[in-house]
């Protein structure tokens, strides 16, 4: 009984706090993932049921990424598990090294990943008519697990087939990396494979990286959003809706922070404006913006979290729907820079405290 289920890579995030990687004599270790830091979010603030498909080396390190997920709350029954070798010559786990930033230095991310246990899982090995019947009423997938090997893609695809023929809604985040496709194609390639995938969903998260001729090609500032989307909805014939964030950041410590969707009843739609929003850390702002919106889509803006969903998302809102629904994506992505690591730290009754116009003043 899953409410939402995502594939994509789970790696262990080493994080030096305000010091470098370099540097660094100690790290603090949180578990993320593109894919699976929506479903992450989605179980733990806004109370959905939630499981994430993927593949981990079975040792300690694979069981530390598995207490990590436990520990969040999403169902760790769809993971598949590779035996291991002792030293990772044949799978192993990934690893990611990621800097804050601040002031005038940006985020960095150093990711140890080639050839691990998920990278190499084949189209055929996930019984996905099993895991959507009876399954879930949303499937999320993206770029990064897409870009991981040629098989991912594979498997990427029969997923996102197997949902819709199941009556899933099923969404796509591009999430563009390009030490994924370094020696691999590039951002061309990146850019093929993004549209072979999300021509299967029914909302694109992210969409801004499907505009221009090629992944970081175009830069689109706020008021070039809505022919962006104009732009990716012609090449998205299929998609009921396509949502983005729009950032500016005059440094690592203040973001701009907005959001904005199309779809063919509303047009283009926007959230709400966060100008000079604080951070502390931006890494899986993006991913917790598609927890809020998928949260605003399955519940049509409803107050009772979880229980009031529809049956079948409603996708195809009105305009007044669409963007309460990018009003929780826009307020828990910005409250996820408050806090460190890749995951949620957020509640619901905080995101809707905000929405509501609430303050940052102390609560007693």
């Amino acid at each position: 009984m899953t409410d939402v289920v995502a594939l994509g890579e789970v790696m262990l995030r080493f994080d030096p706090g305000e010091g470098r990687i370099r540097t660094a004599r100690t790290f603090q270790v949180w578990e993320g993932g593109g894919e699976y830091n929506v479903v992450r979010g989605l179980r733990r603030c806004f109370g959905l049921r939630t499981a994430v498909v993927t593949a981990l080396a079975d040792n300690q390190v694979g069981r530390l990424v598995e207490d990590l997920i436990l520990q969040g709350g999403v169902a760790t029954s769809l993971i598949r598990w590779v035996p291991a070798d002792g030293i990772g010559r044949g799978a192993r786990n990934g690893l990611n090294f990621v800097e804050r930033g601040f002031g005038i230095r940006g985020a960095l991310g150093v990711s140890d990943r080639a050839g691990t246990a998920v990278s190499q899982l084949r189209k055929g090995e996930v019984d996905w008519d099993a895991v959507f019947s009876p399954g879930p009423r949303w499937f999320h997938t993206g770029g990064i697990f897409a870009g991981l090997s040629d098989t991912t893609v594979d498997v990427a695809d029969e997923a996102m087939a197997a949902a819709r023929r199941h009556g899933v809604t099923v969404s796509y985040d591009p999430n563009y990396r390009p030490s994924l496709w370094a020696g691999r194609g590039g951002a061309r390639a990146a850019r093929e494979v993004d549209l072979r995938l999300a021509r299967h969903a029914d909302v694109v998260v992210g969409a801004l990286g499907l505009a221009g001729s090629h992944p970081g090609a175009l830069r689109v500032e706020a008021d070039e959003v809505r022919d962006a989307l104009a732009e990716v909805a012609g090449r998205l014939p299929r998609a009921e809706v396509l949502a983005t964030t729009v950032r500016t950041v005059p440094s690592a410590g203040v973001n701009d922070w907005s959001s904005a969707a199309w779809s063919a009843r509303t047009g283009c739609v926007r959230g709400p404006d966060m100008p000079g929003l604080h951070v502390l850390d931006r890494i899986g702002s993006g991913d917790a913006f598609a927890a809020g919106l998928i949260y605003g889509l399955l519940t049509d803006g409803g107050e009772e979290g979880g229980s009031a969903a529809r049956a079948r998302p409603a996708v195809n809102l009105d305009a007044a729907g669409l963007q309460r629904a990018l009003a929780y994506g826009t307020v828990h992505g910005a409250l996820a820079m408050t806090t460190p690591g890749d995951v949620s730290m957020a509640s619901l009754a905080e995101v809707e405290a905000i929405m509501a116009g609430g303050s940052a003043a102390v609560r007693r």
